[in-house]
């Protein structure tokens, strides 16, 4: 047996605190330590955080990294362990996110990333450079380049996130050429139904390269991405471990890598394959460590025997619906997002929420509350602050709909109407008419939003509260919002949420958390009430109408006829004139309205199609609608 224990800790980086990302690893790195960790993996680009954005141009901020890299060294120095963490070095004029090993206090090699996502929300092209394979160099003394690492037990290959997401990828050439355990650090975007994507995708890479393949990934909030942590261990095809996500922490199994070459000496068909490479290729560089310079402590480990028992049969399974697993996922993505924005700015004391009555904003608080509960679970309610600013087109039953969940949840509310200084701004604009210009129907219900806006601003300046935009994403992507009014916050937490989901998300946390304020809101049909009787899915369309046309014509970029088509199986009981007007009406406020949109507050990403022009959808602002609105 040649027994290794690898571990994986998910850290909560902050871009640009290098020391204070460096002392969180610390910790970690001695807790493993003591429990005899042979190999320890931190995500990618650890040191400085990740994304850096146009940060990695400062050089200070590059060499900073370096000094932390150093310190990390020194401080592990007396480790039994193998430590692999993400840095950025400049390394003869050129940026390089790397993979570095460190062991027994010192920087033993860096492996640049090679594969850089320039697509959805990643733009790691525009200031990184990537490596190549059998690139070789020193940067400051260290070896630099495509490299394996043998150690006293056995050979690892350290990679970076999107260095597996292709089947053209180092892990290739680096297993053929004898690595035994591939160390991967990863800096992946949480996306709803990635983590099972990742699965399978490093189960595959596992099984097809035949070697133990350690995945760890980051966790936390970095502006709008939201990272979710987590891990795996596979080995040979065979899940060892799989790490929980959303939470800042580490976890380690015990791998037999003695199991994981014979299982390869075992397998004709990567032999042969092995065999025809080697043939036309030359091995990528291994890079000696004798055990006179660094050895691992291994003597106390024991086999990775199953918790119940049998080594044939399966063990117990803790089935989790899948209605239940994608509500906890977003909620807890939302969550963290919050917090995280809350607390790496520094600059705020309190969050605060402008309550309508209605879903979206009921939403939001919950989620902020949800944060809250985590962070002081004592008194989550002191941390959060909302507002029910009236008008005369504002219900009682919203009013009492927000006083009651306030309540519920011990949140503070203050009701201020805002009557007196919507008819003050009505006669303002009316003086600012020229003859033959009158206020429109319009006009009135944007001055409403505008006044709440600015109000929630100006508690902003006066208390040092994180102002939370409101709005959801269907109704953001048909223009159903105002600039300068309910578009206003300084974060916008289900913006890229569909309406669809809004309420699917309010019914989930009905059930497992039964609050009458929620009952409250659900029971009133949603409409924004700054006119009389207003219902939002009259003005509109049908919200699960809509949000199929926006998934299939923003997402699928289907033709407005091919949307028509699929949109009229998918509801048979919607007449088909019914369906050609919504797909038209549709497409004609979709692209009139990314003006409104590209203005919005930073937003929290959860899904494949997100509203943001730098990190998603990137619609030109002036365009036109007659390519798509052609008449047959």
């Amino acid at each position: 047996m040649r027994l290794v224990k690898i571990g994986l800790a998910s850290v909560n980086t902050t871009v640009g605190a290098t020391q204070g990302n460096v002392e969180r690893a610390l910790r970690f790195a001695k807790e493993m330590a003591a429990a005899d960790v042979t190999v320890a993996a931190y995500p990618e680009q650890m040191i400085g955080g990740y994304p850096p954005e146009d940060l990695i141009q400062w050089q200070g901020f590059v060499e900073d990294q370096w000094r932390a890299l150093q310190h990390f060294a020194k401080e592990t120095k007396s480790h039994p362990t193998v430590h692999v963490l993400g840095v950025a070095v400049l390394h003869e004029g050129l940026r390089y996110g790397c993979a570095a090993i460190v062991a027994g206090g010192e920087i033993r090699g860096l492996v640049p990333k090679e594969k850089l996502p320039t697509y959805s929300i990643y733009y790691e092209g525009r200031t990184f450079s990537r490596g190549f394979p059998y690139q070789l160099g020193e940067h400051r003394g260290v070896p630099f380049g495509d490299l394996i690492f043998r150690f006293d037990f056995g050979v690892i290959a350290p990679e970076v996130c999107e260095d597996a997401w292709t089947t053209d990828c180092p892990m290739r050439r680096r297993t053929y050429s004898g690595a035994e355990l591939v160390v991967n650090i990863s800096g992946s975007a949480f996306r709803v139904g990635t983590d099972q994507t990742r699965r399978e995708m490093l189960i595959t890479r596992a099984g097809d390269h035949q070697c133990t393949l350690a995945y760890v990934n980051l966790v936390g909030g970095n502006d709008g991405l939201l990272f979710d942590g987590g891990g795996f261990v596979f080995q040979n095809g065979k899940l060892m471990l799989d790490v929980a996500r959303w939470r800042e922490g580490w976890e380690a199994t015990t791998v037999d890598l003695d199991r994981t070459m014979r299982l390869r000496s075992e397998n004709t068909t990567w032999r042969m394959d092995h065999t025809a490479w080697a043939a036309s290729h030359e091995p990528v560089p291994t890079l000696d460590i004798p055990a006179s310079e660094f050895r691992t402590r291994r003597e106390k480990l024991t086999y990775p025997v199953p918790a119940h028992g049998s080594f044939f049969l399966p063990g117990p399974e803790k089935h989790v619906p899948a209605r239940t697993r994608y509500c906890e996922d977003v909620l807890d993505a939302l969550a963290m997002g919050v917090g995280d924005y809350f607390e790496k700015n520094r600059v705020f004391k309190t969050v605060g929420v402008a309550l309508s009555g209605g879903r979206d904003s009921l939403l939001t608080l919950l989620v902020a509350h949800r944060w809250a509960t985590r962070k002081k679970p004592e008194a989550p309610g002191s941390l959060l602050r909302a507002f029910y600013m009236p008008s005369r087109y504002s219900s009682a039953e919203t009013e009492k709909a927000a006083r009651t969940v306030c309540d519920e949840l011990g949140v503070p509310l203050r009701v201020v109407s805002i009557d007196a200084a919507f008819e003050r701004e009505l006669e303002a604009v009316r003086a600012m008419l020229q003859p033959g210009e009158a206020l429109t129907q319009l006009t009135e219900q944007n001055v409403q939003a505008r006044i709440r806006g600015q109000r929630m601003w100006s508690w902003s300046n006066s208390s040092g509260g994180l102002f939370l935009q409101t709005g959801n994403m269907s109704e953001r992507a048909v223009g159903y919002t105002t600039v300068g009014g309910d578009l206003e916050g300084a974060l916008a937490v289900i913006a890229n949420v569909p309406k669809t989901v809004v309420m699917v998300l309010l019914d989930y946390l009905q059930e497992v958390h039964p609050l009458e304020g929620i009952r409250l809101v659900l029971q009133k049909p949603p409409g924004p009430e700054l006119a009389p009787n207003q219902v939002g899915e009259e003005e509109l369309m049908p919200f699960r109408v809509l949000d199929a046309c926006f998934h299939l014509f923003a997402d699928e970029k289907l033709l407005p006829d091919e949307v028509e088509r699929v949109v009229g199986s998918m509801f048979p009981d919607v007449s088909p004139e019914a369906v050609h007007g919504y797909v038209t009406k549709f497409v004609r406020l979709f692209l009139s309205s990314i003006y409104k949109w590209v203005q919005a507050p930073l937003s929290l990403h959860i899904g494949n199609l997100d509203l943001d022009r730098e990190r998603a959808l990137q619609l030109p602002v002036v365009t036109h609608a007659e390519w798509a609105l052609k008449k047959k």
